[in-house]
């Protein structure tokens, strides 16, 4: 039996709470099979920085190792934007571990870590620079130092 508080109101309910149709297994099963779409907000604001500060050449959707959210194909570069919290962010309170199940979150963060590293290798192994950027330095303050890195890394590809 679930009770909740409708405070505009002022009523209490009581509902019978629903259970899953599903066995454990089988909710685990379901739910492995949804995918992300990756990280939206933070790659419209690179591409904003991106065409703010006039760097082209750069394609989406690129089949390569890791799934870059950007490549540079004629300067061999991919570019991540990393989430701070699912890639563990260095950066303090930038990435807190969540209090809840706090080691089954420390084993999964430490994996992505782990396959961020392997990705970079991977890439370099085959000739490609990595390029990696924090969601949390595409604030304004922070994006034309963002920039001026991404440029320098480009320009070193040329010369």
């Amino acid at each position: 039996m679930i009770t909740s508080v409708d405070f505009k109101s002022r009523r209490i309910t009581e509902s019978h709470w629903m259970p899953d149709i599903f066995t454990p297994e089988k909710r685990s099963a379901v739910m492995a099979q949804i995918r992300g779409k990756g990280n939206k907000d933070t790659e419209l604001k690179m591409i904003a920085l991106m065409r703010e500060h006039g760097i082209t050449g750069w394609r989406r959707n690129q089949k390569l190792p890791g799934k870059p959210d950007f490549v540079f194909r004629k300067e061999r570069i991919a570019l991540f934007v990393d989430g701070c919290f699912w890639h563990g962010c260095p950066k303090p309170k930038h990435a807190p571990l969540p209090k809840t199940r706090a080691d089954w979150w420390a084993a999964k963060l430490a994996r992505n870590k782990a396959r961020d590293l392997e990705v970079n290798r991977h890439l370099r192994k085959a000739g490609w620079r990595v390029f990696r950027v924090w969601e949390c330095d595409l604030t304004r303050i922070n994006r034309p130092k963002v920039a001026r890195r991404l440029l320098r890394v480009l320009h070193e590809q040329s010369s």
